[in-house]
């Protein structure tokens, strides 16, 4: 199991194909996520990673929180959020994750809260159909209608779908596809909605109900991790392409 982002959401966009067609995304922003912490099964009894994404006003960080992102060597972060992992899925702290830890094609759950819509009635709620236009209903047609029974038990149960306060709760969308990940940009469009309003903060993991394709980063996709090494870096291949000086030998070699 690995870790996941944190990302904002900017809002939706399409993206067209080469066919001509175009897919509705999202547009998740994935602005400076770092490893702020590591959580251990011998420290703290279970393995984790802490990330943090935004940049924080210093004055606006309480005294504790400076502390912890002082000695993770990071700056303060807006969103602090933490990913259970396996403990070889561990990442360096002060490590900054990039989009291309997600790959296109692949499906993730993206979870965030869901836009507050205040006191809603039960038809706006929970979607009930509401009752008859006439035959004996009168300034009740939006009602939910009866709510328990007559003398026994005598109560309302819990759980009882009735009109209530409607959204602002954490919402979890899953199976979402992968479209486009661009690490210049910093951004992961994904196929559909997700929740939330614009700009509010999102987490983006592996998709639990479908399987991780092959070509997904591990433990982690990190920032600039595409140019840290080429097959023209490794030693093999500095061994194997020959030096100035293996040509000048040779040279003087056939020389009689």
């Amino acid at each position: 199991m690995r870790t996941g982002l944190i990302a904002r959401k900017v809002g939706m966009t399409r993206v067209f194909t080469d066919d001509g067609g175009h897919i509705p995304v999202t547009v998740l922003q994935i602005d400076n996520c770092q490893v702020v912490a590591q959580r251990t099964e011998e420290a703290n009894g279970y393995t984790a990673l802490q990330l943090g994404a935004g940049t924080a006003k210093v004055k606006r960080v309480s005294g504790a929180m400076r502390g912890h992102f002082a000695k993770a060597k990071v700056e303060p972060k807006r969103k602090v959020v933490e990913f259970r992992v396996d403990a070889d899925a561990l990442v360096d702290i002060g490590a900054e994750l990039a989009p291309s830890h997600f790959v296109p094609g692949q499906r993730v759950d993206v979870s965030g809260t869901s836009i507050g819509k205040g006191f809603a009635g039960a038809i706006k709620r929970h979607h009930f159909s509401g009752m008859r236009a006439t035959h004996g209903v009168s300034v009740s047609h939006r009602a939910h209608g009866s709510t328990g029974q007559c003398q026994y038990p005598g109560k309302v149960f819990k759980g009882k779908k009735m009109a209530g306060h409607l959204g602002a709760k954490r919402i979890t969308t899953q199976n979402l596809e992968v479209v486009v990940t661009d690490d210049a940009a910093g951004v992961v469009m994904v196929r559909g909605a997700v929740p939330g309003s614009e700009g509010g903060w999102v987490t983006l993991t592996d998709a639990v109900k479908r399987p991780r394709p092959d070509g997904v980063p591990f433990p982690a996709g990190l920032l600039g991790q595409g140019e840290t090494e080429t097959e023209a870096d490794t030693p093999e291949a500095d061994a194997a392409e020959p030096t100035a000086d293996d040509a000048a030998a040779k040279d003087g070699g056939g020389k009689t």
